[in-house]
């Protein structure tokens, strides 16, 4: 089958499940579990051959047991740097009793770890496919990883959930780190007492986990199918449902694996058959074999689902508010259009009645990037709705891009051009520089505070400034209710999205 045939036939919001593989794809510094303690031991040693003789002593049939090899490791780093408080690793002892003058024992080992993968620099060549992977996020239920960087978050922009946390949490729109994160060394799993430790108080994650499997299509991306995160998902699974079921084959009709394949361009998907130890019958999955990911990404990114991931974790968040005994109002309304800016709104009927959420022109803007990247219609068909006056900044050129059929789109488009062409007018000389970054007109002390944002806005126009440059400065920007945003904002949007 297909891969879009495929993937349209989700009723529901697919859970990611995210391994080494997604990390080494796009990240310029990420290493497979063999390639961190590796690179660990030959800093500390200055050797390959020292790791060679950790990997040796643990073998067994052709296998490593990285979990003691870790541990080992461990030991030797920590006893190494007791003796040498100020040496090659002075910052991670400075981190190592900073911390523990606050109560908290940190592993050395793990303090490296966190420094190693803290920086995200992702691979140039691939930033397409990279803004394809991120245009999914709208149609993502929540992302399971094993990965200790922040990428997945980073992309996605959604709450990192580390270890037990998934207990407290809704897991909507979230990012579950199963076995630890670079932001807490506390919490990352990787030696063989992390992961005895984890295994024990696993069964209560097991019943949230077992739960999202249940209810919702999940896609395997950066594992093979030899993994043992995946047959250990399975065991989890079978042993708790029947494999031969109604509900055994509705999970595994759900399930897809996406095994990378160098070179293949294959959109098509197979069945594959898994043995899992202590099971007498073998377990069928889906799985495509392929290096062109785009496609995949692209069909997930036009699945239509009645409502987005982040509108059901809204929802549910409301909900939570209820049960807590918030400060609900309760509106009894025939006609949308009657309803005021209240904070929050929840909308209980039927579909006949119930068509679409109101933003203001403000909330629009504020939310730019989060529209364009999920192509997000619905929103944009609301301003037709909006009063937007001839002196108000607003960004439609973009927003024209998802929804052509915008009625109000000429009359805001020549609003913006002749709202650019009078503000590029009244910039005075001393804004009319030839810096070619943002932070070099913000470092630059002969333009005065209040003239920055001219000659930001002056650069941009001029090409001077990159737009991925001034798309950065706009995602960080405080006061998105400002005029300051506003204006950078509709410079960024028509020089991005102009005919």
């Amino acid at each position: 089958m297909n891969i879009n045939d495929f993937i349209s036939n989700y009723r529901n919001h697919p859970v990611l499940f995210v391994g080494t593989g997604i990390s080494l794809r796009y990240l310029k510094n990420s290493h497979t579990w063999d390639g961190l303690l590796r690179k660990i031991a030959f800093d500390f040693k200055g050797n390959d051959e020292y790791y060679l003789d950790l990997k040796a002593r643990y073998e067994s049939n052709g296998k490593y047991d990285y979990p003691k090899i870790a541990s080992a490791l461990e030991s030797e780093f920590t006893q190494a740097l007791l003796q040498e408080r100020n040496g090659k690793f002075k910052e991670v002892n400075d981190i190592f009793y900073a911390e523990m003058n606050k109560g908290n024992k940190l592993s050395r080992l793990k303090i490296y770890i966190t420094q190693i993968l803290s920086s995200l620099e992702l691979k140039e060549e691939m930033q397409e496919e990279i803004g394809e992977f991120k245009n999914i996020r709208k149609n993502i239920g929540s992302i399971i990883t094993t990965n200790y960087d922040g990428l997945i978050e980073s992309i996605f922009e959604f709450s990192p959930l580390i270890g037990n946390d998934i207990l407290l949490s809704n897991p909507y729109g979230s990012v579950y780190k199963i076995h630890g994160c670079v932001s807490d060394p506390l919490r990352v799993i990787i030696t063989s007492e992390d992961y005895d430790n984890f295994s024990n108080k696993y069964e209560l994650i097991r019943a949230q986990l077992l739960s999202i499997f249940i209810h919702n299509p999940i896609i395997f991306f950066g594992y093979n199918i030899g993994d043992n995160n995946i047959k250990e998902l399975l065991k989890t699974i079978f042993t708790y449902i029947e494999p031969n079921s109604e509900t055994a084959k509705q999970i595994r009709n759900n399930f897809l694996l996406v095994e990378y394949e160098e070179g293949s361009q294959s959109q098509e998907i197979g069945e594959h058959d898994i043995d899992l130890e202590g099971f007498a019958t073998t377990i069928r999955i889906n799985k495509i074999k392929t290096d062109d990911f785009s496609s995949i990404y692209k069909a997930l990114g036009n699945l239509l689902l009645p409502i987005s991931a982040m509108d059901i974790r809204k929802v549910q968040s409301i909900v939570k508010e209820i049960y807590a005994g918030g400060n609900i109002k309760v509106k009894i309304t025939q006609d949308l259009d009657s309803l005021d800016n209240s904070d929050r709104i929840l909308a209980i009927g039927s579909s006949r009645t119930i068509k679409y959420q109101y933003l203001t022109s403000n909330e629009t803007m504020a939310n730019y990037f989060v529209v364009i990247a999920e192509k997000n219609a619905e929103i944009v068909e609301l301003i037709d709705k909006y009063t937007i006056a001839s002196s108000q900044f607003f960004p439609i050129f973009g927003f024209d891009k998802i929804k052509k059929d915008l009625h109000c789109a000429p009359k805001l488009k020549a609003q913006q051009l002749a709202k650019l062409d009078k503000t590029i007018a009244s910039i005075p000389p001393v804004c009319q520089t030839e810096h070619h970054t943002i932070a070099g007109i913000l470092d630059d002390k002969a333009i005065s505070p209040g003239y920055k944002t001219n000659a930001i806005f002056w650069a941009v126009w001029h090409g001077t400034v990159e737009l991925e440059d001034c798309e950065k400065y706009l995602r960080g920007f405080e006061k998105k209710s400002g005029t300051d945003y506003r204006k950078l904002l509709c410079v960024y949007d028509y020089k991005k999205y102009k005919d």
